[in-house]
Parts: structure tokens; sequence; C-alpha cells
């Protein structure tokens, strides 16, 4: 048993396993882990990769247009760039990853066998910041949809924010098959209008348009391309991510996933390719069909990049309520990240055990009741989704450095251990993406510092729990705590 473990049965503190003072009693472990059983087999690699894209396309309706604000369009296409590369060394990393360890766990799993259990509980509290601050924060876009698009005469307000936790939780305490298929019908439903808009603004496209910025003189390296300069780049960093933010989470659907060895690397890779393609037509099209000045503090580019004259089309209206549809497929597939995320980490003891109780269903209720709560009171308290935004991009660098460095620790400490999918290019792919995770985290405070500070403050209450609690009281039982105590055990035998 790994240090600082338990039994659920056991006693708090438990046992070391070959330290000659024994093992902890495991009579209650079966029962215990029968409590809290996803349903498993219920995805597939077409709907994980509907759950890959639903993640991110909200992002493609709005937000990343902000970073030309930052950079201009050369500024946030090379750090859109950068950032896609990133994503794709992340993803490949990820799909290995994945293939060892397919449970619920995710980020938290392979973070806890490469680098402990305080590596562990960093990484799946920086995963838990992005996916419960990021649902509030896109309940509170949806609102603004609503009430621009006058749907029923609502306004953007705590009646619609609660009606989106409400009615979107019901269907995950539904069943995970019924939630995945629900989100790949209104995932689909957005991707077909960003195709269309695509179209439609190619039809309107000058090239000219996209440096119409005009360039700060004062700024190092400012030209019609970087009119904010070489720092602009990187201030443009975060919004880069916007075209794929999320991908991370499809290996949080491992455990219900159909063969995940199979399916998983094979939906992160077709999902960030759909993603690719996506974000290339999205942020051309929309720069050039109206200029990036016009665009580039829009709360709605898509529908602005279509509106020449101001006023409403046809094809605006349709691209509009499309992006309502975009909204919905990433707050709900997030909603899904978050409780299996709090699930793991649950269940394994990281944080308080009943979060991790299942219904008949097999549907983790309160691990999506209590996020839901959080989430809820934070969008109808906070009304700033921007400010919410920036706090959940500020946690997912934190993960995808943590992440990306779990890989690279696997690969030169257990370079034998059994893997049925490789990344191509083995810890130097990672390596990469480690670098360009570590550059994205400090460029959060070139554009929200208070943000990131918020983030910090989260951090640092989660981790005095963990500190002064929840480390002396895992679950020893529990998939990723078994993976990592196997491998503890293995290593001892071989110094013995």
């Amino acid at each position: 048993m790994a240090q600082g473990t338990e039994s659920p049965a056991g006693p708090p503190g438990g046992t070391s396993a070959g330290t000659g003072k024994g093992a902890a009693d495991t009579s209650g472990t079966a029962a215990y882990l029968d409590r809290r059983t996803l349903r498993r087999g219920s995805a597939g690699w077409l709907l994980l990769t509907g759950l890959g894209v639903a993640y991110v396309v909200s992002g493609d309706f709005s937000g990343w247009n902000i970073g030309l604000s930052k950079g201009g369009f050369g500024g946030l296409a090379v750090a859109m760039l950068l950032m896609g590369v990133m994503y794709a060394c992340l993803v490949f990393a990820l799909a290995e990853l994945s293939a060892i360890l397919p449970t619920a766990g995710g980020g938290y799993g392979f973070a806890r066998r490469a680098l402990g259990t305080w590596g562990g509980f960093l990484t799946g509290t920086a995963i838990l910041i992005e996916y419960i601050l990021a649902p509030a924060a896109i309940s509170l876009f949806i609102g603004d949809y609503v009430e621009s698009l006058g749907l029923f005469g609502l306004t953007s307000s705590w009646p619609v924010y609660l009606a989106c936790f409400a009615i979107f939780i019901s269907i995950h305490l539904w069943g995970v098959g019924e939630a995945l298929r629900f989100s790949l019908v209104v995932t689909a439903i957005a991707v077909a209008a960003l195709l269309i808009f695509a179209v439609g603004a190619f039809t309107e496209f000058d090239a000219g348009r996209l440096n119409d910025i005009p360039a700060d003189t004062t700024a190092f390296g400012s030209n019609s391309w970087l009119p904010y300069g070489l720092l602009g780049i990187w201030a443009a960093f975060p919004f880069g991510m916007w075209f794929f933010l999320g991908v991370e989470g499809v290996p949080l659907a491992a455990e219900e996933a159909k063969d995940p060895v199979r399916s998983m690397p094979k939906a992160l890779a077709i999902s960030l390719a759909v993603l690719v393609f996506l974000a290339l037509i999205t942020f051309v099209s929309a720069t050039g069909a109206r200029g990036a000045d016009a665009i580039k503090e829009a709360g709605n580019p898509l529908v602005v990049a279509l509106q020449g004259g101001g006023e409403p089309t046809v094809l605006s209206r349709f691209v509009n309520y499309a992006g309502l549809a975009g909204l919905v497929a990433s707050f709900f597939s997030l909603v899904f990240a978050g409780s299996r995320q709090l699930f793991a980490l649950s269940r394994a003891g990281y944080l308080p055990r009943f979060l991790s109780l299942t219904n008949r269903r097999k549907s983790p209720y309160l691990g999506l009741l209590i996020p839901g709560i959080i989430g809820f009171t934070l969008a109808a308290w906070s009304g700033n989704g921007g400010r919410m935004l920036n706090v959940a991009v500020f946690g997912a660098t934190i993960s995808y450095a943590l992440m990306a460095l779990s890989h690279i620790v696997l690969r030169r400490r257990e370079p034998e251990l059994p893997r049925p999918y490789r990344t191509p290019g083995g810890a130097g792919t990672s390596s990469v993406a480690f670098v360009l995770a570590c550059s994205a985290l400090v460029a959060t405070f070139l554009v929200d510092r208070d943000a990131a500070f918020i983030a910090l403050g989260v951090y640092a209450v989660a981790l005095a729990y963990f500190a002064f609690y929840s480390r002396h009281r895992l679950v020893a039982g529990a998939p990723e705590e078994e993976f990592a105590a196997l491998a503890a055990a293995e290593a001892e035998l071989r110094r013995g």
C-alpha cells in the first residue's frame, strides 16, 4: 500500500507496504468502490470525439477575438500557432498516458503515478479550478445570448443561469450515454454553423482588413501585423488557447469508454484535428470579413463580422442562434469533465469521500450537484464571465505543465512500462508542451493579474486542506492509488 493511504475500512493514516508493520484491513474496499462505480462501455470513439470538440467549440464563437486587442492579427496568429503546437504535443502525451491508465482520474491519475500524492493533488485541483469556473462563466454568456436574441423576453439574470445548471445537470444525472449523445447533437449543430459562417464570411473577405489596427509606435517591434509589438504575441497566448481549451478533458471519460486503450487516442487525435481546422477558418474568415479593429472587442465577433451595415441578416441571426448552441455544448461537456475529476479525487480520499457516491444510473450525483451549486452561486454573485474564464485559464495552464511533466517523468523513470500507444517524439514532444504551458501560465499575469491571484488563493486553501487533513486519509483501493502503489512496490523489489 502506498504511503499515507488507507483502506476505507482501515484506520486513518494507514500503513506502508513493505515496512514490516503489516497491511491495513481491506475488507471494506469492495463495498466502498461498489457505491462509487461509473457505467462502463457507454462511450465509443465517436461520442468521445464529440465530447472533445464540445469542450472547446464555444471558444470559436466568442472570446478569442480579444486577443486581437492584445497582439493584433499577427500577434494572435503566432499565439494561436504556438498554443496549437502546445495542445498537439499535450494531446499526444495524454493519448499515451490514458492508454496506460484508463480511469476517471485523468490528469490526477497520471500525475499521481509520476509525481506522487502531492503532484496528483496539485494537478487534480488545477483541473477542477478550470472545470468548475468555466461553466459558471459560460452560463453568463448564455444569458447574454438569450437576452440579445430576445428569447421569451428573458434578460441575462439568475433565473437563466439557474435554468442552465438545473436542466443540463439533470440530463447528466439521467446517464452518461444519454448525456454524451445530447452533447454530440448540439456540438454537430454548432460545428455546422461555423462551416456555414465561414462560407458566408469568405464572400466578404479582404486581406487588407486583417492588419487594420493602428500600430503602437512605442511598442518594441511594432508594425502593421504586430501593432502591439513582440510582447503582444505573448499577451495573446491565453486567447490563442481559447480555440483549444478543454480538449485535454477527454481522458476523464476513460472509465465510461468502450475499449479506452484504442478509442481514447483515436478520439483525442480526431477532435484536435477538427478543432485546428475550425480555428483556422473561423479566425481568418471573421477577421478578413470585417477587419481586426472592428471585431477585437466584440462580444459576438462572428455576428459583427457578418453585419456590415450593422443590420441583422438571415445568416447573422442563424449564427447568433448557433452560437447559443455552441455555448450549451461547451457548458454541458465541461460540467461532465468537472464531475469526473471531482469523482476521482473524492473516491481516492483527496476530497471528502461522499462526493464520489453514484446513483442507480451510475452518475456521481453529488459530484454534479455540488459543483453546480458553486457555479451557479459564482455566476449569480459575480456576473463577470471574463474574470472567471481567466481564472479557469490559469488553472488550465498549471495542469498542462504538470501533465506534460508527468509524461516526461514516466518515460524516463519507467521506460519498460507497457504502453499500448506511444507518443510520437517521446519525452521531446511533452517537453515542448511543458515549456509552452509554462510560458502561457506567465502570460496570464499579463492579461489579468487579479484573476491569477484569485486562482492562487483558491489553490492555497485547497493545499492547506490536503496538507493538514486529506493526505493522511487516502484510499488505497482507488484505481489511481493502486496503480501508483504497484509502481512503488515494483521499485522496492528492484532495490531489494
